[in-house]
């Protein structure tokens, strides 16, 4: 296994490479400090990936030290934009005691995982062991490091066939993927382990994210495409021949599922508002991340369409294991912990951003 500080990124993340490469290698180096800006020193595991290398943007941005862990098994060093990247899995229980030993973290925030449910569908062991049991190994470093606050990436999948057309966070769990179950099963960890040592933790749920950072930095990268909306952009510009709509029998006014779609950026802005909420010493919460509206397939494929000007071929296919035809995220408990209001982003938007996006990455690899 590779253990390295990073490479790439912009200008903040280099000269932070070149200041630090000589003691990246030295697990008995103390790092107390990182920067004469820094505020709060955050770990932040799975940073190199969509979401989380979102998050990594703005907590440097603001000011914060940031140091990412990833394998970099879908994730890029390139969208590693601020702080420390260090190359490594977190299976490897040593690697984390050199990590935790090196710098004295203020908050830990956890996007490391494996989310493809129709692969967690054929592959469970993956999904037990990237999502559940490496959360352990996770939660296991925080306490003997004395690590107290905790943000974790959970799922809307935790929930299953929901009953209500907005699902609270009151809904009972009952996941029907393993995906879903991994990520209950890391929940359930997590607050036991605060029940039993001084941790507080925040637990987003989130909804179906997409879009990209409107700088153009930043998108979904990785190979194998499954999100709706970027397979959509990506059959607009030409890259596949036709998209397949999974099953268009479902009890929804189309035939579609549903979904709650949210721009990344928000999601990312709703990381940082929860580091706030933990330093102010607010509880341990578990929160819905969604709008609160819920859009089809159909209407997401029409959706990309307007915006790509391009009316591209899609076919109707069975349907996928695992896939619930509603989740609309309830959100007052979010609004409330955290003033938290949507930006009011459209569909369209988010459809436009994400199509940005794959132009450019068309274009760079073209």
């Amino acid at each position: 296994m590779e253990t390295a500080c990073g490479a790439g990124g912009g200008k903040r993340f280099r000269e932070w490479r070149l200041r630090r490469t000589l003691d990246c290698y030295n697990p008995g180096v103390k790092i107390t400090a990182h920067s004469g800006n820094a505020r709060i020193r955050i770990l932040i595991t799975g940073g190199a990936g969509y979401i989380g290398s979102h998050v990594v943007k703005q907590l440097g941005d603001a000011g914060h030290a940031v140091t990412v862990l990833d394998n970099l098994s879908t994730g890029r060093r390139e969208a590693v934009l601020n702080g420390e990247l260090i190359v490594g899995d977190l299976a490897d229980a040593a690697l984390l005691d050199s990590v935790f030993g090196r710098v004295q973290f203020d908050a830990v925030m956890h996007f490391a995982g494996s989310i493809v449910v129709p692969e967690s569908v054929v592959d469970p062991i993956k999904y037990y062991a990237n999502n559940t049991a490496n959360t352990l190994q996770l939660l296991g470093a925080c306490v003997r490091h004395g690590v107290n606050r905790f943000i974790f990436s959970s799922t809307a999948a935790v929930y299953g066939v929901a009953d209500q057309a907005l699902v609270s966070e009151d809904e009972p769990l009952a996941p029907i993927n393993p995906y879903g179950a991994s990520k209950m099963m890391s929940e359930r960890m997590i607050a036991d382990v605060a029940a039993a040592h001084p941790l507080k933790y925040v637990i987003l749920r989130y909804f179906n994210v997409a879009g990209a950072d409107a700088g153009g930095r930043l998108g979904q990268s990785g190979a194998g495409a499954s999100h709706l909306i970027r397979v959509a952009c990506q059959t607009a510009l030409g890259m596949r021949p036709e998209m397949t709509i999974y099953g268009d029998d479902y009890p929804t006014p189309d035939g579609t599922c549903i979904r709650d779609y949210i721009h990344v950026e928000d999601l990312a802005e709703a990381h940082l508002q929860a580091l706030t909420y933990l330093q102010r010493g607010g509880d341990s919460a578990t929160l819905n991340f969604g709008y609160g509206r819920g859009r089809s397939v159909r209407e997401v494929i029409e959706a990309v369409k307007q915006v790509s000007g391009v009316d591209f071929a899609v076919r109707v296919g069975e349907r996928r294991a695992g896939d619930p035809a509603r989740l609309v995220a309830a959100n007052a408990r979010l609004k409330a912990a955290f003033g938290w209001q949507p930006r009011g982003t459209t569909l369209d938007e988010i459809a436009r951003a994400a199509l940005t996006w794959e132009k450019r990455l068309l274009a760079t690899t073209s």
